[in-house]
């Protein structure tokens, strides 16, 4: 155990992420492990959060294990872990039959978490990627694959833990990867936290709506400190 919980997490991910000094940078996390994470960074960075509407695709009998992600539900990518699919011996084909009932609950999500709210503008601006941790990368792939056809200036990926091997995997998908924690031997997620329940849907709406409240008072006291000018 490393984390007393996700809350406890993030704060320490925020710690390290306040350090680096991003200029208007926007947080994306991962549902819903992620949001309790990202909701601190956002706090800490004072900084917008939008979800990332992505689905880990498990292996035959064995849910735990990502064999794929599919990521986006209007436009689906899906990126498969060809090592397990291998091992399982999937084709592609059987893996997108696979995803047509993850992107059924990726729309169930998206009305849920998203409908009324404005989608965040990634193109030129700095996007950290937070999940709760990565054991296989699965999900993460699809999503920064996502992420990355919406035009960040710059992509940050930022957990808690990560696996060893796939840390050093991910780290060139991205621009600036942050990790607090690459214990070996890895396992699942959740043994590096005393107290990690499945995270409900009314806590990811709840950090939204708050996650929206913190931007709109950073944009208003930054609008209030802004330095005079001669037309003002």
């Amino acid at each position: 155990m490393i984390f007393q919980d996700r809350s406890e997490a993030g704060k320490a991910l925020a710690a390290a992420l306040a350090a680096k000094e991003y200029e208007s940078p926007v947080i994306l996390a991962l549902p819903r492990g992620g949001v309790p994470v990202a909701i601190e960074v956002s706090r800490a960075l004072k900084a917008p959060m939008d979800l990332i509407m992505v689905r880990k695709i498990g292996a035959p009998g064995q849910p735990e294990l990502a064999v794929a992600a599919v990521v986006n539900g209007d436009d689906p990518q899906i990126v498969v872990n060809e090592a397990i699919a291998r091992s399982f011996r999937l084709s592609r084909a059987e893996i997108e039959e696979m995803s047509k009932p993850r992107l059924g609950e990726i729309w169930r999500r998206r009305e849920l978490y998203l409908k009324g709210r404005r989608r965040l503008l990634l193109e030129g601006r700095t996007v950290i990627v937070i999940d709760d941790g990565i054991a296989t990368g699965a999900t993460v792939r699809a999503s920064l694959s996502a992420v990355r056809a919406r035009g960040p200036a710059k992509l940050v990926l930022a957990v808690p833990i990560a696996a060893p091997d796939v840390a050093q995997e991910l780290a060139d998908e991205v621009d600036e990867f942050i990790c607090l924690h690459r214990p070996t031997p890895f396992g699942a997620i959740g043994r590096f936290y005393a107290d990690f329940p499945q995270t409900p849907d009314s806590e990811v709406i709840a950090a939204l709506d708050e996650a929206e409240t913190v931007a709109e008072d950073a944009l208003d006291n930054a609008q209030i400190n802004r330095p005079r000018t001669l037309h003002d």
